[in-house]
């Protein structure tokens, strides 16, 4: 990898991690650590252009179909993809069809930039964790195979403890908060071969742990505000980005008001 390497695009592809779900601006709209990416890039590069085609609820077979192939025939220097966890997180999965799709995405996706960028994506500490935590890293063992094999470059969150730390994480606990995206953009800035700002694996301050009646409030509240209507899709076969565009679907300029 070249340090201190110039790229002119960026097309990231996948699910609510990449869309910037819970990195909640002001006009309701989510920011997240690929649009904080682009706005680096662009800082280093007149005419930087980038696009971001993920939807959140989107599963692996859906971001090989759509995205991946409207991602490889734009060109770009560098292009991110991060999917399959919505796959894992299921009730019942087959992973054989996961494995797939993977296979697929990053066969056309490598070929068609300068740097296909993968993911072992974070996962915050807790019994949900534990409960996936098997189909996680077959996953991500599918992931790290892939990359060898396509030249790809692989970023470890997953390793990455201080990401695990509940307060990483939204009320829902299934997103990153804007700390958290902020640190995952700088670990694929410095991935890329670009200068460190920061170490963005530096744990958090130590913190007092709340009480047994805090925590049992603040686990009704998720259930009632999150756990219960993400069932409810499940059951009904819907998800939260049935019918919702990608939030930047062409390959564009960078432009507008500043994203920091």
């Amino acid at each position: 990898m070249e340090m201190n390497a110039s790229y002119t695009s960026f097309v990231a592809v996948g699910d609510s991690f990449t869309e910037g779900m819970s990195d909640l601006l002001a006009d309701g709209s989510y920011r997240g650590w690929a649009d904080l990416l682009a706005e680096r890039l662009a800082a280093r590069e007149p005419g930087f252009r980038y696009a971001n085609l993920a939807v959140r609820g989107k599963l692996i077979g859906q971001i090989a179909g759509d995205q991946a192939p409207a991602a490889a025939a734009m060109g770009a220097d560098v292009v991110t993809l991060v999917g399959g966890l919505n796959d894992a997180l299921r009730p019942k999965v087959d992973m054989g069809r996961v494995r797939g799709h993977l296979e697929e995405a990053v066969a056309l996706l490598a070929p068609s930039c300068e740097h296909l960028v993968l993911m072992r994506s974070p996962g915050r500490d807790g019994p949900v964790m534990e409960r996936f935590r098997p189909r996680m890293e077959e996953l991500f063992g599918i992931l790290e195979e892939l990359a060898a094999r396509h030249g790809a470059l692989l970023v470890d969150l997953y390793g990455a403890p201080v990401l695990g730390d509940p307060r990483m994480w939204d009320v829902d606990r299934l997103h990153l908060t804007a700390e958290g995206h902020r640190r995952v953009a700088e670990a694929v800035w410095q991935a890329l071969g670009l200068p460190p700002e920061e170490d963005w694996r530096a744990a958090l301050p130590p913190a007092t742990a709340p009480g047994w009646p805090v925590r049992r409030a603040e686990d009704l509240r998720f259930a009632r505000r999150h756990l219960l209507p993400w069932i409810g899709r499940r059951l009904t076969g819907r998800s939260s980005g049935d019918g919702r565009p990608a939030k930047r679907p062409e390959l564009l300029p960078y432009g507008g008001a500043p994203l920091s």
